[in-house]
């Protein structure tokens, strides 16, 4: 019988992996190159300089009461006398849930980015600083759908920081270097090249950096790292078969990160924009079907009664070519093309129909919470 194989999604946390099934220098400005042609980047300088910037993040989640053998007899006998004569166990007390992660420092005064993920469910956050000193830590502001956390620790010295990079002047081929804690072991380092950019793995907002660097359960929440000493993206999941590294990651650019950053600060929280439609991306048959040139643009596949697209009058099977006078070249682009539109703001639609092109407006309303998990096709 053949084996059937299947690859792993695996967000890289510490703690028993959350998997899914998929389908099987000169340095100058912007990106880095490589740091010599006969000797290749220089790695030792950056770990060098950068490690220390660099923690561990463990989490002690809320307690889940646990399970016991055999059956509890019916009824209230406090003293426990009925149950021991019967076999049956005493209840025990909850047992508290840990994991661990990584982050990085980004503020002199103990300011620190993670994933949102390392930290959901969190009652108590330890950070623990290249120098071993440990901290508790609070949560400034969480985002789950760029799984992104801010943490701040109360220090009196000042700490090393990692300045943050330009994710969009980062290039496929390009030598990055990836920082973390994989399975509890501070600081430890791997590197590999850019395998792809703008990759997406089933989420609202993905548009994922690709590399080969090694991860491991530990490492998601930690720095990609260009040769320039500067995040380019925050490490987050691999495809694996196994939950270890197969040489498939995926790293949040630093980009949308940066972006999102002072409403995080300020509100701990991020507020987006929302047009209440799901789309579907299109193929080269499809878009033949729909008398389009070339499968651009985004297929409505779903409009949400009396949301804004319902009231723009956007309906089922449009093809969204323009949003706000930008092109629609990619589906998947279109849902961060809302997100970052402002409340209440109007903005021109052009939409194929019946192979007519036709202008409508809308009026962006914010996303709904319960809208923040549902599938990358809300928009």
């Amino acid at each position: 019988m053949k084996k059937s194989s299947f690859l792993v999604l695996c967000m890289i946390l510490l703690n028993g992996l959350g998997c899914s099934l998929v389908p099987n220098n000169g340095i100058g400005s912007g990106s880095a190159r490589l740091a010599g042609r006969s000797r290749g980047p220089d790695f030792v300088t950056l770990v060098k300089q950068l490690q220390p910037a660099v923690v561990n993040v463990s989490v002690t989640m809320l307690p889940v009461p646990p399970s016991t053998r055999g059956v509890q007899p019916q009824g209230n006998f406090g003293d426990g006398t009925f149950g021991e004569f019967f076999g049956a166990p005493r209840s025990l007390p909850p047992v508290p849930l840990r994991q661990q992660g990584s982050g990085f420092i980004i503020g002199t005064e103990g300011t620190i980015l993670t994933n949102a993920r390392v930290v959901d469910g969190a009652k108590k956050i330890i950070v623990k600083l290249g120098d071993k000193r440990e901290f508790e830590a609070r949560i400034i502001g969480k985002d789950a759908p760029t799984d992104v956390a801010i943490l701040k620790i109360d220090v009196k010295d000042s700490l090393p920081t990692i300045r943050l990079g330009d994710s969009d002047n980062l290039e496929v081929g390009e030598w990055v270097m990836a920082v973390g804690t994989p399975f509890g072991l501070d600081n430890s380092v791997s590197s590999g090249i850019v395998s792809g950019k703008g990759r997406h793995i089933g989420e609202s907002y993905d548009r994922l950096i690709q590399t080969d660097a090694p991860l491991n359960p530990g490492s998601s929440g930690g720095p990609l790292i260009n040769l320039n000493g500067q995040v380019v993206g925050i490490n987050k999941a691999i495809v694996s078969e196994t939950g270890g590294s197969i040489g498939i990651s995926f790293a949040t650019p630093i980009n949308l990160i940066k972006e999102i950053l002072p409403q995080l600060e300020s509100q701990g929280k991020v507020t987006r924009g929302w047009a209440g439609i799901s789309i579907q991306e299109l193929n080269s048959a499809l878009a033949e079907t729909l008398g389009l040139e070339k499968p651009t643009g985004a297929l409505v596949a779903g409009v949400i009664k009396d949301g804004p697209a319902y009231r723009g009058g956007i309906k089922l099977g449009d093809v969204i070519l323009e949003y706000d006078g930008k092109l629609v070249t990619d589906a998947l682009d279109l849902p961060l093309l809302i997100a970052r539109t402002p409340i209440a703001k109007r903005v021109g639609v052009k939409i194929q129909r019946d192979r007519e092109e036709i202008v409508l407006d809308l009026t962006v309303a914010e996303l709904p919470e319960i809208q923040f998990r549902v599938g990358n096709q809300i928009g």
